[in-house]
């Protein structure tokens, strides 16, 4: 057998490999997430409200989110994206992971009962509550040369609004992991090019997050990248920080695939 054909083989075989792994992965995923929350729904009782603020459009804030708290990121206008970035907060060395995100979840799609990993195999976050379902986790946040692409000039922008949150907490470039974007609604076409598909923006739309972790967030009020509209149309968002129910054992975000109950293993025992 010369060199050639046994180099056709491994590669058949990894070929194989790969596709019984995935079909496996598929396959122990739930057929159904929970349903979408109503825009009126979940509200949140005002005894449990920790605090509230409004991000003017271009502008970020820096949220601390206890274990067992929650942030709601709501969109009033439904013209609005919010960018975020976090990191664990007794260490942030240990930070967001969009693309274990993706991959311990076998799919790109953000929704109610899904949640956010970070680089250590824990979870960050889990969308415990969600309107939408219109996510960004593949593309990211706008640029200083986005920008200027977009509307002929350099305006505000989420890669310096991540900078800058950064350095109030000591963090540098270097810190700044890719991002999740809410209420972006980014997918593919028949090409696998992005689109952007606004009729899936709402004004009130809104998604829950509860911190699995104590946790520190950037988030960041810019357009995105892909959103068409010139200028920018973006609006003021709320957060408003709450208390949360913890997540029981057979809570759908918990339980969502084999990956995810390990996940949540490997999170509870940080604070056991």
């Amino acid at each position: 057998m010369t060199s050639l054909e046994t180099k056709r083989e491994i590669a058949d075989a990894n070929r194989r490999r790969y596709e019984e792994l995935r079909t496996a992965g598929q396959e122990a995923m739930p057929k159904a997430l929970p349903a979408a929350t109503a825009l009126d729904g979940a509200p949140i009782a005002p005894g449990a409200i920790i605090s509230s603020e409004e991000v003017p459009a271009g502008w970020y804030t820096i949220v601390r989110l206890r274990r067992g708290e929650a942030l709601r990121i709501a969109d009033p206008s439904g013209l609005s994206s919010v960018s975020m970035i976090g990191w664990r907060e007794e260490d942030t060395s240990e930070r967001i992971n969009c693309a274990d995100t993706v991959k311990v979840q076998w799919s790109a799609a953000l929704s109610k009962g899904r949640v956010i990993l970070s680089d250590m195999g824990r979870v960050l976050c889990s969308l415990i509550e969600d309107t939408s379902g219109a996510h960004d986790i593949l593309v990211g946040g706008s640029t200083p040369a986005s920008t200027s692409a977009a509307y002929g000039v350099t305006s505000r922008n989420t890669l310096e609004n991540f900078v800058a949150g950064a350095a109030k907490i000591g963090l540098g470039v270097r810190d700044i992991p890719p991002c999740v974007t809410f209420f972006a609604p980014v997918s593919l076409d028949a090409d696998g090019r992005f689109i952007w598909s606004q009729s899936r923006k709402r004004p009130g739309d809104f998604v829950d997050l509860r911190a699995e972790m104590n946790a520190i967030l950037v988030l960041s009020n810019c357009a995105h990248p892909l959103d068409p509209a010139r200028p920018s149309a973006a609006r003021p968002v709320m957060l408003v920080r709450h208390r949360a129910v913890p997540a029981a054992a057979d809570d759908p975000c918990r339980t969502g695939s084999p990956e995810a109950m390990r996940a949540f293993e490997f999170t509870d025992r940080l604070y056991a």
